[in-house]
């Protein structure tokens, strides 16, 4: 490895874990892995495995920054941040127009409103109940006996989606299975499903006054149909992100490496 500084952002998130390694211009590598539960592993084992991809070692890194639900866990951070402010930071360096992020992950979604600078204005965020969150359509979908791309794919397909009136994913489980045996069809609930997450996640950036300009991050955003369903209901298209969206707290992180590396190098 030749003697570039090289900074890693590692997102340790419920479900997967995402590194980032950039030098002072461009991104060198990535990835996405499963969490599988085991934060701490997920994290060493990710940052080995970027650095494998352009040859580079530990020793290479001048300072990394963590972020996510399990960045507790692992001692080589030289700081630490919340995904929201990595997310913000993340975004607004692939794209500096935008005002308003919204992120659905495993087990959390949260509504950011940026000020033109770029830092938080407001968020609001649910960590309280699988709802709107990834963990809730991987259930829905089980439920129904399709894959999550399977289910993602239907919303565009129905006609008329099936009211969920049901947040509690517990609740909304039997909810699915009393739709079934009333002989609704499985596209109609995947849309009704869509729509009600819709409605939670929408109604936080709406709170927020979150309107166009705005992006859409984390792992459920690779999901066309949710997307789509956010877009219906809140009338907006969301920003187009040069760089995959289930990365951009870990960029944030990378990006935040660097400007406090460059910053103690005054």
């Amino acid at each position: 490895m030749d003697n570039r500084n090289l900074f890693a952002g590692i997102d340790v998130g419920s479900m997967t874990t995402k590194c980032v390694i950039i030098d002072s211009e461009n991104i060198l590598a990535s990835t996405v892995i499963y969490t599988d539960a085991e934060p701490k592993k997920a994290g060493v084992a990710i940052l080995d495995s970027v650095l494998g991809m352009i040859g580079a070692n530990r020793e290479d890194i001048s300072y990394a920054v963590g972020t996510g639900y399990g960045r507790i866990s692992l001692d080589f951070f030289d700081h630490t941040a919340t995904e929201i402010t990595c997310h913000a930071t993340g975004v607004r360096h692939i794209n500096p127009g935008v005002e308003g992020i919204i992120d659905i992950g495993g087990q959390d979604s949260k509504a950011i409103k940026l000020k033109p600078d770029g830092t938080i204005m407001d968020f609001i965020l649910n960590d309280r109940c699988a709802a709107g969150t990834g963990r809730f359509l991987e259930v829905m979908a089980r439920t129904l006996r399709l894959n999550i791309e399977e289910f993602s794919a239907l919303y565009e397909k129905s006609i008329n989606p099936c009211p969920v009136n049901s947040t509690c994913i517990v609740f909304a489980e039997s909810e699915v299975i009393s739709l079934v045996a009333q002989g609704n069809t499985k596209t109609d609930i995947a849309a009704g499903l869509h729509q009600s997450i819709a409605r939670r996640v929408g109604n936080m950036a709406k709170r927020l006054g979150i309107a166009q300009n705005t992006a859409f991050v984390g792992g459920v955003s690779k999901n066309a149909g949710m997307r789509k369903a956010l877009e219906d209901y809140l009338g907006i298209v969301f920003v187009s992100l040069s760089v995959d969206p289930q990365i951009t707290g870990a960029l944030g992180a990378a990006v935040m490496a660097r400007g406090r590396y460059d910053k103690q190098r005054q």
